[in-house]
């Protein structure tokens, strides 16, 4: 299986996983990722640096938009094996490390499993390994607290609360992007919208502040937004944020 990458911008490439995206942001020769897939997707995420012309040597770091199992899969790898940082928002931090979990349980889950899509997501999220536990042992928080990184794609981070407490995005002014994360999706095998939109409840830790996040990312410019999960929307992020909190509530 080949990893589905799209150029969606000059060095910009976003890429499908299996069910989650990552995205790989180049400058030259080095390069930023953002969020690595489930542990099962590791062939994926190696496959899709080398169908950029790049490789895990060339990552200067590591960003999460949260520490779900599903976004940090590769993370400690990357860290352990090439000394690539992972950086995340602080709150994050210790969710990274395991020292708690802000994810779905299994037994929420299969309260749900009557919902169209559940239980094939469910199966597909165990054989990724959803829920086996990586943490990263050494995860940093964002060097800089606010403004630009020094990264190749100068990315922002824009701290969303509510999926998890330290749930970033990362805006790309100069190119036009967010990077939403799990705060704003485009789909998700278990839900029947398409679009702009809030995960199921089921997902989130704190559904209000999910909400409320939106009206932040309402507040970043841009015309090309990179979910977590589902397609590339092209369009107004803020018209996005806007339909995706309308159907909220």
């Amino acid at each position: 299986m080949r990893a589905d990458v799209r150029q969606v911008a000059d060095g910009t490439y976003l890429v499908h996983g299996s069910n989650t995206n990552w995205v790989i942001l180049t400058d030259g020769d080095a390069v930023t990722l953002i969020d690595t897939g489930y542990p099962g997707d590791r062939e994926l995420v190696l496959d899709s640096l080398t169908s950029v012309g790049s490789s895990p040597e060339a990552i200067t770091a590591v960003l999460v938009t949260h520490a779900h199992n599903d976004h940090l899969g590769s993370a400690e790898h990357l860290r352990a094996t090439y000394g690539v940082p992972v950086y995340l928002h602080e709150a994050e931090v210790p969710h990274a490390r395991r020292e708690f979990l802000q994810q779905v349980s299994v037994g929420e889950v299969l309260r749900n499993a009557w919902r169209p899509g559940v239980l094939p997501w469910m199966v597909h999220a165990l054989r990724s390994g959803g829920t086996e536990q990586h943490p990263v042992t050494a995860p940093e928080a964002f060097p800089a607290a606010e403004g630009p990184l020094d990264l190749p794609g100068r990315p922002v981070p824009v701290h969303t609360p509510g999926h998890t407490d330290g749930h970033t995005v990362f805006h790309l002014p100069d190119r036009g992007i967010v990077v939403s994360g799990d705060a704003l999706v485009s789909g998700h095998p278990t839900s029947r919208l398409r679009g702009p939109q809030l995960l199921p409840d089921m997902f989130h830790h704190e559904r209000g502040r999910a909400v409320a996040s939106l009206d932040v990312i309402a507040g970043l410019t841009g015309e090309l937004l990179l979910p977590g999960h589902g397609p590339l929307h092209q369009g107004s992020v803020k018209a996005a944020a806007q339909q995706a909190h309308e159907r909220a509530v």
